[in-house]
Parts: structure tokens; sequence; C-alpha cells
């Protein structure tokens, strides 16, 4: 044996401690590949740092780049980078304990330098671990052979190498060059990452944007560069574009794109698009998250579903900060107070992002609204923590816009009348069925406006708002002391009028005909054309036909509260058949409850509705 070789042992307990890092640290074997590429880009950065700051430190002919050579005959993967390399000190230092972080250590050189006043402001970004993070090569190799020299005029090559068994060895080396170069022996189940497409892949899902070049077999792979981090004065519209295409391999353009960085409460950089299309609303399956969580240009969580809620799942982007709370292998984040801070801000800045876009240009947040709602619907019904802005960015038609224009709950109360005493909301499948329907008459009797609501989740999220600007939202079917001036005196036809005491009567019977099929039948004063209206006594009819599905036979929930309009002259004919005792006249009764509910687009069971239909339509055409 040569005696200049040296065996020495790792430290107390490194055994255990190899064992935990090579077969339970890492999640995912590849990521041993992100770690060695980090450790070679902090070299260079070190060295570019020492250039910069140290005068009696000369340029060197050899570029800053990351050299990666794969070998699939002899199974080994070589990574060679020109940086800042290592004495034998730093040898021991460095890799003898597994713990260590060179780059955490220089770091902290620095900051001390820096405190006597005797250091240079030229900015630093080193990505992380250096002792922890090398050994993640014995995840996938039987042997590491490291070859270094420091780029400390007249410094010594040596050479590192391990099987991570619990020693290692070292001895002087030949390499001319300053810098560090590994190879990897690969173990038998470990060979495919001695081929150029694997490591490739690798490459591109974690290091595409390593500050330095990435060189496989000698051709660049790192070809996109990190947008994120520069100011958005020096991007173009194309390089935007680019990069959207690139992180979320799509063809189309972005609808909108969000540049921003922060640096208090935490360090941020983040660059979010929306997508030109939502594929959801198609039928296709539910959307991953799309947010990349990045530490120092260095991938760490991909579609993170830590850092944005899950409504944001349309979003696309990355997110760069120095402050995530890491764990020692980089993969997994440790303060959830820290991300939950985090996640809060990425929010709210989206959210303000989106209402800046909605005033600024409200036909395209238009367009943006009719691909994108259900999602800030979603997120209105379920994040707590941002509802107001949520509820803020909220559409909806009404009865004095067009088809297809839309209003803010903020554009509605603008424009409210000043005796109003809420916002007023009506639900229906869609425009015309509503428009048909009863609800409305009062408020355009009166020129209310009222907002249409097409979906189940319109009314709970509505239904959840106590008051928006300090009014309260009330349903146009809900029975409610805040609806227009219903005790106004309504116009009268004294002489078809069905007098007091009739009506008292025609309710009583109304009741008794209906039994609990409803809880009420009062006379109504907001029907103008219609001769009767359900009203829900659960809030709206929304709740009201969730109830329904969830009891199967549908006969044990009432209808609600029936109100019948006694000018009407179906209600005037109804009365008369009642005061004659025409058996008919209960048939008739039932089938306004009936049509009422359909109106109101509650669940009708229609067998008994046909056979009593006929009956109607033969006492309508058949002559006695």
């Amino acid at each position: 044996m040569n005696n200049n070789v040296e065996t020495r042992e790792f430290q107390t307990e490194i055994t255990q401690l190899l064992d935990i890092v090579i077969n339970s640290l890492y999640t995912e074997r590849e990521i041993f590949l992100r770690e060695l590429i980090s450790n070679a880009a902090d070299a260079t950065e070190k060295l570019r740092y020492c250039r910069l700051t140290e005068n009696e430190i000369s340029e060197s002919e050899q570029p800053l780049e990351i050299s990666i050579e794969t070998d699939e005959e002899k199974h080994t993967l070589t990574i060679t980078d020109n940086g800042i390399g290592m004495t034998k000190e730093e040898l021991i230092e460095n890799l003898g304990t597994i713990a260590h972080s060179g780059s955490k250590e220089f770091i902290r050189q620095l900051t001390e330098v820096r405190k006597a006043g005797s250091g240079s402001n030229t900015d630093l970004s080193l990505i992380g671990q250096f002792g922890v993070g090398f050994y993640s090569a014995f995840m996938v190799a039987e042997k590491v052979t490291l070859y270094t020299r420091s780029f400390r005029p007249d410094s010594e090559s040596w050479i590192w190498s391990s099987n991570g068994a619990g020693s290692y060895l070292i001895e002087p080396g030949d390499q001319s060059n300053y810098g560090t170069r590994i190879v990897l022996q690969l173990k038998e189940n470990a060979y495919n990452f001695s081929k150029a497409d694997e490591i490739n892949r690798i490459i591109k899902q974690y290091s595409s944007f390593v500050p330095y070049p990435v060189k496989v077999n000698g051709e660049k792979v790192n070809t996109v560069e990190a947008i994120w981090t520069k100011n958005a004065s020096e991007i173009s519209e194309q390089e935007y574009t680019e990069f959207y295409k690139y992180i979320d391999n799509a063809f189309d353009e972005p609808f909108y794109r969000m540049h921003f960085s922060s640096d208090a409460p935490l360090s941020i950089k983040a660059l979010l698009f929306v997508p030109g299309e939502n594929y959801e609303r198609f039928g296709f399956s539910k959307m991953e998250r799309g947010v990349n969580l990045f530490c120092k240009k260095v991938l760490i969580q991909e579609k993170s579903e830590a850092i944005v809620p899950e409504w944001m799942r349309f979003v696309r982007g990355v997110i760069d900060s120095d402050d995530l709370p890491l764990n020692i292998s980089r993969e997994t984040l440790q303060d959830n107070a820290l991300v939950a801070k985090l996640n809060k801000v990425v929010t709210g800045r989206f959210l303000k992002y989106l209402e800046e876009q909605a005033k600024d240009d409200p036909a395209k947040y238009n367009q943006f609204w009719e691909k994108f709602s259900r999602f800030i619907k979603e997120g209105a019904a379920s994040d707590y923590a941002h509802k107001d802005a949520l509820v803020r960015l909220l559409r909806f038609e009404s009865n004095m816009t067009a088809e297809g224009e839309l209003i803010s709950l903020e554009g509605y109360v603008g424009r409210m009348r000043e005796e109003q005493k809420a916002i007023y909301y009506v639900s229906g499948s869609n425009r015309k069925v509503i428009e048909s329907g009863p609800y409305l008459e009062i408020f355009k009797d009166k020129g209310i406006e009222v907002l249409y609501t097409y979906e189940p989740i319109d009314d709970y999220i509505l239904s959840g708002l106590p008051e928006f600007k300090e009014k309260k939202i009330v349903a146009a079917e809900q029975d409610s002391q805040d609806l227009p001036d219903l005790d106004a005196e309504q116009p009268s036809n004294a002489e078809s009028d069905i007098p007091e005491d009739e009506v008292k009567a025609l309710l009583d019977w109304f009741k008794e005909t209906l039994g609990d099929r409803v809880t009420e039948v009062r006379a109504s004063k907001r029907l103008v054309d219609s001769p009767a209206v359900v009203l829900s006594s659960y809030g709206t009819h929304s709740m009201q036909k969730m109830m329904q599905i969830m009891n199967k036979d549908m006969e044990g929930i009432p209808a609600g509260i029936l109100e019948i309009n006694s000018q009407h002259p179906v209600i005037q004919g109804i009365n008369e058949l009642r005061k004659s005792g025409d058996t008919f006249a209960a048939a008739a009764a039932e089938q306004i409850l009936e049509n009422s509910q359909i109106a109101a687009g509650l669940i009708v069971d229609p067998r008994s509705m046909v056979s009593r239909l006929y009956n109607i339509l033969e006492r309508a055409v058949v002559k006695k």
C-alpha cells in the first residue's frame, strides 16, 4: 500500500448517521444529483465571490461551469466543477463530519469579517449544506472518489474515497486545475443513473435554474433562465411566455401573470401565471396544484401543496424563498407557522393582483371569470382567511344587466337606491328561468336590482355572508322582513278584490287542504302577476333542495310558506269554487302549490301531478 494513503474513521456514530442518510433521509434516490449539483454550484459561487473580494486571486481561464459525464459501460457518473476546491484540512472537516456544512461555515466566517468592518457588500448566494448533501451520493454509489485542489496558490491536490461503510481514505493527487471532481461507481440497482437521458431529466426537474451552466457530456442542459430573480423591467413579454410554457409544459399563452418580490415579512420572489384555459370546466380531471417551490433557484417541492391553497390549483409558476424552514434533507418544510405565513402572503398578493386587474380592465377580468370563476367561488366558500378578498372578486348578472354583463357586490352597492334595505339575490338554473318566475315581481315593480345566482355554491356563499358594506344580503325567495317595502299600499281593483273576511277564510281553507305540505299560507304583498309563490323556510331554495335530496322519500319536508295573490283571477276562481262546495277547488289548490314549487326549482314528484293535470284538462275541454 502507498505510504501516503491515510485511512481515517468517520466521527463517532457516523455509521448510524450514514445509514440514515443512505436509507431513510431522502424520499427519492434521484435527489442525490440535485444535492451534488447544488454543492458544485456553491463551490463555484464561492470562487466567484473570492475573485471579487480578494485582489491577490488572479482570474483563471477555466469557465465557471459544472460538467457531468456519464459512462454506461463502466457504470460511472462524474460531476466536475471549477470552483473553490478544498485543502486536505477542509476535506477532513467537511467530509469527515456528516453534519458539518462547509457552505454555512463559509457564510459564518464572512459574517464575522463584515461585522468587523472589513468585508464586502458583494452578494453571495449559496444553496445549502455541503456535508449531508454530499453523502446522499451513497444512495446510488457503492464507492465515491473525490479529486480536489484548492484555488489557493501553491495548494496541493488530494483524493478522498470511501464506500460509506465507516471510514475513508485520503491520499495526494495529481490534479493540476483547482476545483472538484466526484466519481460515483454506481450500485447495480442504480445503473440507470449512468444514462445521459436520465441525468438530463433529473437536472431539468430539480436544477434547471442553477446559476451556472450545467453540461452533460458537453451539452448544456439548464438552458432556461431563472427570470423570477430578475427585475420585471429586464424581462420581455416573450421571455415571460417562454418561461410559462417551459414550467407548465404548456402550448397556450398565459392569461395573467404576476411577478413580485418581497423582503418582509418574508423574503419571497414569485412569478405566477393564470393559464389561457381551464380544462376542469370541460369535464377533465381535477387539476393538481401547479406552483413549484424553490429555495435559491433549486427545486424543493414540485406542485407544492403547502404554499398555495387548494382553490389556487389553477395557478402555475414558481415561488422562491431564502427563508424556507427546510429539514436536513431539504425536501420537507419544518416550521408550520412560517409556512402558513408564506401561504398567506402569496395568496393575499395574488388576490390583490386579481382585484387590480378587475378594476383596470373589467372586460378582460370578465373573460377570466367565465373560465376560472369556479375556483374563486370554491375559495370564497372554504378559505375563511381570505374570504373578504375573494368575495370582492365575485361577479353576477342581474335584472339590470344585459345577458353576459357582470357586476360585483361593490358595484351593486354603489348604485343601490338610497332607501334600499339590503342586497338582494335570486337563484335559478339560468337567466330565462329566473325572469319567468314570480320572485322578481316586487323588485321589478319597485325598480330594485336583484343579483342572479345560477349555482348552489353561489347561494351557499351569499347565505354565509351576514352583510357586505354594512348591507344585509337577502335571498328574494326568503321569508324576510328586509324585502322591499312590503307594507306599502298595493294597487287594488275594488270590483274584483276578494273581501277581507273571505281572504282569511280562503287562507284557512288552503292550509287545511294542503295540510303539512306547507308550513303556512298567507296573503302575498310581493306578487303582481303570479297567483302564488313558495317562500323558503330554510334560507334559500338551494338549501331546501339539498334537504330534499338527503331525504329520499321527499315527503317529510314541507314546501315552505305559500303566499297567494288574492287579486289574481285563478285565486279568485278557486275561492268561488270553495264557496260553492265544488270538490275541484282542492285539486286546483294542490296544483297551485306544485306549480309554485316547480317555479322555485324544488323537486316535485310528477306522478301524482300528471293524473291531476289530466282531470284539470278534462274539466277545461270536455263539454258538459
